[in-house]
């Protein structure tokens, strides 16, 4: 149980009041915790200092009144005050001592909240207004459940597990979920038709590797982002793994608050601060977002056109290649030399394909295809398909950097215009334990 400073102090004077016998100051000390300190008033209660009322003592100001806790009689002598502060200081103590066991990061909490006011230099400079730094950082406090931290006297956690980076393909490029977002993608197709198409037309983005992205990302939207990004970002800024780039993060997310694209409660994130349908992070938002719906804001929270032009615009600013695939699936040849499959071996086309590699079911490339530069991707080896990876792949591969997210991204974007799986099938392989 942690004990909040406000809580300490009144604890501490309603102790004394009780030692200097001065009843009205322990009713007044007592009493007037706040609603994070209600166990506290409960505890009490358990150890028979102040009897609780049945219910609910808490009224919606978030301040326990006196008429809602009530002494068993009044305190009328010496010998009763006495029993109440003997009580009263062995609940204390037992309370105290609960709470600095507790909660070893309570001490860095004044840190925290020393460098937070730190950075209104940088926020201010970057165009945050002081009303929006003081609004959005009052009474912020650290998330030290958070991954991918280091904190003082505690093993780093690490990042989490991501399922890009431990599952085996079978079962990240699940064909049940892609057959489910293929079939959901071709319905959204419809319903943004005329956005899709303009977006494509500016970008060359397809509009099917647009949907996939927001696909995998968010299930459509469906996925609700657990976190509060400002405090993800500014406990990453101050105790994180990569603390330089979370507090550029930290103050454009303030930015944009201050720019009333979105709300707080709204502006939900990922453990690692990526933000809104197609999830960016703020840079990202800076750097790639459009105002495609024309309302006078980047709205990539609420906004489908938005945030579908934006996840466009930043492949756009990667280097995405106008009218080429991402990958072609081809059959590896018996020989084939798994060593090549890098990609910093890179051949034409047509080099690989005379070299015995086979687009399958029979697809035929046409010279300017075969002319456009590959690298061979067979993640598992020559147990599981095999392809050919464009400049394409590397591209969405900036999105996130897993082979295994871009096969998904790409498969389901292919999936949307044709019922194919991949020719050849994931091996039967198992995720170790």
């Amino acid at each position: 149980m942690c004990l909040s400073v406000s809580m300490v102090s009144l604890l501490s004077r309603a102790v004394f009041g009780v030692m200097q016998q001065q009843k009205r100051s322990v009713q007044k000390h007592l009493l007037r915790f706040g609603l994070a300190d209600a166990v506290f008033v409960r505890a009490l209660s358990v150890v028979a200092i102040v009897p609780v009322e049945a219910g609910n003592p808490l009224k919606v100001n978030h301040v326990v009144y006196y008429h809602n806790i009530q002494y068993c009689k009044p305190m009328q002598d010496e010998t009763e005050i006495r029993k109440l502060s003997g009580r009263l200081v062995s609940a204390a103590a037992i309370l105290l001592a609960l709470g600095s066991l507790s909660c070893p990061a309570r001490a860095a909490d004044a840190g925290f909240t020393q460098f937070i006011a730190s950075l209104w230099p940088e926020a201010q400079a970057a165009g945050v207004s002081r009303a929006t730094f003081d609004a959005e950082t009052r009474g912020l406090e650290p998330d030290y459940k958070l991954p991918d931290l280091i904190l003082p006297g505690r093993p780093a956690t690490g990042a989490p597990s991501q399922a890009e980076f431990v599952q085996v393909p079978a079962d990240y490029v699940r064909e049940a979920s892609i057959a489910r977002l293929a079939g959901e993608g071709q319905r959204l197709l419809q319903k943004y038709r005329a956005s899709l198409s303009e977006i494509e037309n500016k970008s060359g983005v397809p509009a099917t590797v647009m949907l996939a992205i927001w696909g995998r990302e968010t299930d459509y939207g469906r996925y609700t982002l657990p976190y509060d990004l400002v405090r993800v970002l500014a406990t990453q800024a101050y105790v994180g793994r990569r603390k330089d780039t979370y507090r550029n993060e930290f103050i454009l997310s303030l930015k944009i608050l201050g720019e009333g694209a979105v709300t707080r409660k709204e502006m939900r994130s990922s453990w690692a601060g990526a933000t809104g349908l197609t999830q960016f992070l703020p840079s990202e938002y800076y750097k790639h977002g459009v105002d495609f719906d024309g309302d006078g804001r980047v709205d990539i929270w609420h906004s489908v056109p938005d945030a579908l032009a934006s996840a466009a615009q930043q492949l756009v600013n990667k280097g995405w290649q106008a009218g080429l695939r991402w990958a072609y699936e081809v059959k590896a040849p018996a020989n084939v030399d798994c060593t090549m499959g890098v990609p910093e071996v890179t051949k034409p086309i047509g080099e690989w394909l005379r070299a015995g590699f086979v687009p399958v079911r029979g697809q035929r490339l046409g010279a300017a295809e075969q002319a456009q530069p590959a690298s061979l991707l067979q993640v598992e080896g020559i147990y599981g398909p095999a392809f050919l990876t464009t400049k394409n792949y590397f591209v969405i591969k900036e999105y996130n950097f897993s082979d295994l997210y871009v096969l998904f991204v790409g498969h389901l974007a292919d999936r949307m215009t044709s019922p194919l799986p991949f020719a050849t099938p994931w091996a039967a392989s198992k995720q170790l334990r």
